[in-house]
Parts: structure tokens; C-alpha cells; sequence
């Protein structure tokens, strides 16, 4: 596979300055415009496709889309949503794909999957994979440890009434306090819990679907490959 070479910014100008200089053959342009959107592109197609190997497909196919209709870009929108538009068509046309060939190996098993069977094996097929096991624990493991940071009173009211399940009343008894204390105590801790990791999901969703380093480099690589490849074909 071809190394992609060193992604350097350009000099400033204008997108139908950059587009022309793409379109006269400025391969680092090119990589450069790839390296600063191809993190949008990914995370457009992932969301869509739900498959890492296949967004990156996606993204590959898009860029090459967009390269050969560079000429026809004429400003209506942004460039970067232009791109995304180009992504969110790939993939759709992939989902749409995948979605009948799914359909022809169902309807191939005849009836042999049929009404509970069938939901079943749905069921299973999602639930039972270890990734969905793994990231239960850690949602789990992420969970307690909010939960721990909880001042005393409001973590044992929290751990009695959502994990526990006991009622107020209950609670209230077993812990020699006022029913109304135990209510607000409980409606504090979901509140200080639901702080907590709405800032662990601010900081998390920054890093979703990490994309900077070798799955960049991969798809500018395999993006300049295939082009150099229609490049000679077309000669």
C-alpha cells in the first residue's frame, strides 16, 4: 500500500480556490482536504452504517465521488456539507443494499423463521454478542463509580430506592428518617448522578469513533490508490 504523504495546510484561499487546485492535479491539496474532513465523513457514515470497516468504505467511495465531481460543486452549500451529503448518500445506498440482502437470505430460510422464532434470533443475535456484554459492564462499572463519589446520605437513599428497589416508606424505616427526606434525597442523587455522567458523555463524545492517526492514514492511502489506479486506466 502507498504511504499518503504528510498532510501540510495549504495557503488560505478560498474553497473554489482549493477546488481548482484539486482540480489542476494539486495531489497535497487534495490529502490535505481529505485529512481535515475525513473524521466528519467517518463519524456521518458510521452512525448511518453502524460498521467500522464498512464506514470506512463509505468514506473512501465518497471521496472518490467527490473528486470526480469536483467540476460540478458550485457553492450552494459549504463544501463540508457538500461532502457530507456525498457521505450520507454512500452509506444510505450500502444500508439500502445490505437491507436486501438481508431480506433474500430471510426469505431463503423459507419458513423456517417465522413469528416468535424469528424475534428470538433477533434477540439473541443482538444481546448475546460479548461486545454488548462488555459494554454493559463497563456502562455498569462507570455507573458504580459515580455512584461512589455520592455524599453518604444520598448514596445509601440511591442505592435502597433505584438498586434496591425498596419504597419510600421502606427506605424511611430502615434508615430512622422522614419519608419527605428520603424523596428528596433520592430526587438529589439522580440529579447529581445524572450530572456526573452527562460530563463523562461531554467528554466521551469528543473521542467517539476515534478516527485521527492510522485509520486516517488508511483511507487517504487507499483513497489515492484507487485514484491513481482510474488515473491510469483513463490514460
Amino acid at each position: 500500500m502507498r504511504t499518503a504523504p504528510a498532510a501540510t495546510p495549504p495557503a488560505q484561499g478560498s474553497e473554489s480556490e482549493m477546488i481548482g487546485r484539486i482540480a489542476a492535479g494539486d495531489r497535497a491539496a487534495f490529502v490535505w482536504l481529505m485529512r481535515r474532513y475525513n473524521q466528519k465523513l467517518y463519524r456521518t457514515a458510521r452512525s448511518i452504517l453502524r460498521d467500522d470497516a464498512e464506514a470506512e468504505d463509505a468514506v473512501q467511495e465518497a471521496w472518490l465521488i467527490a473528486f470526480r465531481s469536483l467540476h460540478g460543486f458550485r457553492g450552494d452549500a459549504t463544501l463540508s456539507t457538500w461532502l457530507v451529503r456525498i457521505a450520507v448518500n454512500e452509506s444510505l445506498q450500502r444500508l439500502r443494499k445490505r437491507k436486501r440482502e438481508a431480506e433474500i437470505i430471510r426469505l431463503g430460510h423459507g419458513d423456517d423463521f417465522v413469528g416468535d422464532d424469528l424475534e428470538a434470533t433477533m434477540d439473541d443475535s443482538l444481546t448475546g454478542r460479548p461486545e454488548h456484554a462488555a459494554l454493559r459492564a463497563e456502562t455498569r462499572r462507570l455507573l458504580e463509580a459515580k455512584m461512589d463519589l455520592l455524599p453518604e446520605a444520598f448514596r445509601t437513599v440511591f442505592m435502597l430506592r433505584a438498586v434496591e428497589e425498596m419504597s419510600v416508606q421502606e427506605t424511611a424505616a430502615a434508615l430512622g428518617i422522614p419519608e419527605p427526606t428520603v424523596r428528596s434525597r433520592f430526587f438529589r442523587a439522580r440529579g447529581l448522578l445524572r450530572e456526573a455522567l452527562a460530563l463523562e458523555m461531554d467528554i466521551a463524545v469528543q473521542d467517539a469513533f476515534a478516527f485521527a492517526g492510522a485509520r486516517c492514514d488508511r483511507i487517504v492511502a487507499n483513497v489515492l490508490a484507487r485514484l491513481d489506479a482510474l488515473q491510469a486506466d483513463d490514460a
